[in-house]
């Protein structure tokens, strides 16, 4: 704007003004009237003061807006696509050739740790193992005499705890072998071995490792930590105010980095409570694959949300007063002392979404949209004269 329009915007506006607070003076002063009070809703101007502020009036639309919403967040990765490598019995570390960064995939050797436990386990599984054979043997062939009245039932049941213990035990010591990736079913007498392999659990990258040649891990020590990459999401953080402008299916563009190029992404699920610092969760998809896109990254992203016929305003016809937002709509016209006056009548709305201009306007439930007239035009200087209403006196 130049000099010349900023002056000109300048000395209307002071003008308004000065017509506003101004109500011929010295008649005020001499008639001693009982003035008017007007309700708090309403601001009341003369033909004058109406033209001097450029009011014009028209009627809600319906049109169909399309919004944008400009979020913040971080990339994520599901709970099912990252893993943290423990080995449940801890042992030192025999050898590993793994770094930050490498990619692996399941099942993969990632180190091998040696324990004397280790050894113990086998030992008592096959001793177990060997006893369980026994053992079963002896129950079938006892089962069958006491079926022929040969053996007596105290004998039998004697025979058949021992088995049953023997069972269970042979169970357990599989399940702990499990538990240091050995198969129960392939370990025989000369397999036994002091060193087991810890193996990937997902496909990924590593994305941190925490062991070296010798060193002891406990049972709670994290060894790695495996990233697959290939399925992000996108959590977004909103105000409170904005939550019910998103819903699941709508697109989002997202950038990291200060990148200029774009990312793209699709919400599919929005949060079911508000933060105790009032914000909302979103949480959005990223299909496909996205390069140099990581967990961790901060993203700056755009929500595009598409509404069909809306009732809307033109944006300079939405006024905002004490967090609150406004519009004006013509009440009445009346006389006073023989002088034209016009009322404006202010309703409180709730704004939604903007586009182009206009203003989704979410209005009252008695609101009548086909006969109201709502100024579109000079709104903030019925604003201003409503908040200067004390000074004057028309």
């Amino acid at each position: 704007m130049t000099k010349f329009k900023i002056r000109s915007a300048i000395l209307i506006t002071a003008a308004f003004f000065a017509i506003v607070s101004c109500s011929g003076g010295k008649e005020g002063s001499n008639d001693k009237k009982e003035e008017e009070v007007l309700p708090e809703d309403i601001v009341e101007l003369r033909g004058d003061q109406i033209t001097l502020a450029n009011i014009e009036t028209g009627s809600v639309e319906m049109q169909s807006l399309s919004g944008k919403l400009k979020v913040s967040g971080i990339v994520a990765v599901a709970p099912q696509n990252m893993a943290t490598v423990c080995m449940p019995m801890g042992g030192f570390i025999k050898s590993t050739t793994l770094m930050p960064g490498n990619v692996v995939r399941k099942g993969q050797t990632l180190a091998i740790l040696e324990n004397q436990e280790f050894v113990d386990i086998q030992q008592n599984y096959l001793e177990a193992k060997n006893k369980f054979e026994l053992a079963e043997a002896d129950y079938l062939r006892h089962s069958e005499l006491y079926k022929n009245d040969v053996y007596s039932q105290q004998n039998l049941q004697q025979v058949t705890s021992e088995y049953k213990n023997l069972k269970a035990q042979v169970k357990a010591l599989e399940q702990k072998l499990s538990l240091i990736g050995i198969n129960a079913a392939h370990l025989h007498e000369d397999d036994i071995s002091s060193s087991v392999a810890v193996v990937s659990p997902i496909s990924g990258f590593v994305k941190s490792v925490n062991i070296n040649i010798g060193k002891f891990v406990a049972p709670a020590d994290v060894m790695f930590e495996i990233v697959n990459s290939d399925k992000l999401f996108l959590e977004l953080i909103l105000f409170e105010k904005d939550a019910n402008k998103v819903s699941a299916g709508q697109k989002i563009r997202f950038f990291i980095n200060n990148e200029t190029e774009h990312h793209e992404a699709v919400i599919y699920q929005t949060g079911k409570s508000i933060s105790t610092d009032k914000t909302y969760k979103v949480y959005a998809t990223v299909p496909g694959i996205c390069k140099n896109v990581l967990p961790g990254m901060y993203v700056n992203a755009i929500i595009e949300s598409s509404v069909s016929q809306v009732t809307a305003l033109p944006s300079d016809a939405v006024v905002s007063f004490d967090d609150k937002d406004y519009i004006f709509v013509f009440d009445k016209n009346k006389e006073e002392s023989g002088k034209p006056f016009t009322e404006y009548r202010m309703i409180e709305i709730r704004k939604g979404v903007t586009d182009g201009g206009f203003i989704e306007v979410i209005l009252p439930d008695n609101f009548d949209i086909h006969t109201a007239k709502v100024v579109i035009k000079g709104a903030y200087n019925l604003l201003s004269a409503k908040k200067n209403a004390g000074e004057m006196s028309c």
